[in-house]
């Protein structure tokens, strides 16, 4: 089953149940893919899943950054609604990767590219963030890799 059958599905029973606020944060992820479908360089009805978690992590970011402005500015009610909606929004990203484990991923690319130097980051990264599309943060990626490059 795609995102979008998916997100179409939550639609319907978040409408069924009356969840208004559910539904505002699944009618995001569906305008999105909506946006991504019809975008130059997408060809039919599939989109590549690379940049559907794209999207997704996009959308989180985004909600992420307004409910940390909102808190800042003491509008507690607009932060917790946006931190509702990146709660949902997580739920259709793959399990996320971190500490340790993507310690050891990262140590594996570094190797597999054969990266020596701070100068094959942007290759490390690269492979990393195909590997890890939509696991892992890619700052967090970017970190790491410094941190062993460096």
């Amino acid at each position: 089953m795609t995102l979008a059958e998916k997100i179409k599905i939550d639609i319907k029973e978040a409408m069924l149940a009356k969840d208004a606020k559910k539904l505002e944060a699944l009618r995001a992820i569906k305008s999105g893919l909506l946006l991504l479908k019809t975008a130059k360089g997408t060809s039919g009805d599939k989109i590549p899943e690379e940049l559907e978690m794209g999207l997704l992590k996009k959308l989180v970011k985004q909600r992420k950054e307004s409910a940390a402005i909102y808190r800042e500015k003491d509008r507690i009610e607009l932060a917790e609604e946006e931190e509702f909606q990146f709660g949902i929004i997580e739920n259709y990203l793959p399990e996320q990767i971190s500490g340790d484990a993507l310690r050891e991923i990262v140590k594996e690319i570094i190797t597999e590219t054969g990266a020596g130097s701070m100068k094959d980051m942007g290759r490390v990264m690269g492979t990393a963030s195909k590997k890890l599309a939509g696991k892992a943060d890619n700052k967090e990626i970017s970190e790491i890799v410094r941190e062993m490059l460096g």
